[in-house]
């Protein structure tokens, strides 16, 4: 399946095709790190129908949880991970930040989970696979190689707003002593800002939370009052704020809503989709 990628067509994600027949993707600079597996998910290779298809790693869209079982099945087979391990958020578009353990794993995919309103996670424990879902809204993945810990958020525009970026580094220096200078983050595919029209309401909430220095870089107005946000550049900003180093701070290039086929994305399908998945762990 041919992949649209941005600027220059810079394949900046290793594509990933297992023996399953399941496809996800990863990042290089993180696949470089030891002891760290990680993955985001694409379309290709699950068991869900139509306009789940196929690879839909949400119980909330409707899909037989039959289906998503198995895509889970599928999956971890692929990427390496342990489905029972797996502790998923329960996402809000809040900044809130849970720390989880091995008391957590199974959460969201084997049982129930015990909390709620959870857009972040982080873990020291090795093993404990986090996870978060996306079909547009943008993945943060967080690596702290001098202190061997992780974290995972999913921020939409809300979240990029109120800066979950910025967030999940103080959860993560509170509780294990991570200092930004020495993380490797990444954000994973999202949409791109050619493609997501937002309006002036939302704009105003962008313009009081970011520098006005930054704001041409953020967004453009157009003549119908409509504005194109950079989400991307927007939590390249707050992580570079928060003192994660430029040549730290990897971005997509890859855009959900460019590649419907591919990724799902809530606005080319106009609400008519499955869930995508960021993972990532300590091992």
């Amino acid at each position: 399946m041919p992949i649209q990628w941005k600027q220059n067509d810079k394949k900046t994600m290793h594509v990933n095709e297992a023996e399953n027949g399941v496809v996800y993707l990863t990042w290089p600079a993180i696949e470089k790190i030891e002891g760290i597996r990680h993955a985001f998910s694409t379309r290709i290779g699950g068991v869900s129908k139509e306009h789940l298809s196929s690879m839909n790693l949400s119980f909330s869209r409707g899909d037989d949880p039959a289906n998503v079982r198995e895509n889970y099945r599928r999956f971890c087979e692929a990427a390496g991970f342990e489905v029972e391990n797996i502790v998923t958020s329960d996402q809000a578009h809040t900044t809130k930040v849970r720390y989880v353990t091995k008391a957590d794993c199974g959460s969201g995919v084997t049982r129930d989970r015990d909390f709620h309103d959870i857009d972040g996670m982080i873990t020291d424990e090795p093993g404990v696979v986090l996870a978060t879902f996306y079909a547009d809204c943008v993945p943060l993945y967080f690596v702290d190689p001098v202190h061997r810990a992780i974290g995972l958020s999913h921020s939409g525009w809300r979240g990029t707003v109120h800066k979950m970026g910025q967030a999940t580094l103080d959860a993560m220096h509170e509780r294990f002593g991570t200092e930004a200078k020495d993380v490797i983050a990444a954000v994973g595919p999202s949409i791109c800002q050619d493609c997501y029209e937002v309006s002036g309401d939302v704009i105003e909430e962008f313009r009081a939370a970011f520098p006005e220095t930054l704001h041409e870089k953020l967004f453009y107005g157009k003549p119908d009052g409509k504005y194109q946000l950079n989400l991307w550049e927007a939590n390249h900003q707050i992580l570079l704020a928060a003192g994660v180093p430029e040549k730290q701070i990897h971005l997509p290039n890859l855009c959900t809503c460019c590649n419907p086929d591919f990724l799902y994305s809530h606005r080319a399908s106009k609400g008519k989709r499955g869930n995508l998945a960021a993972f990532l762990s300590l091992v």
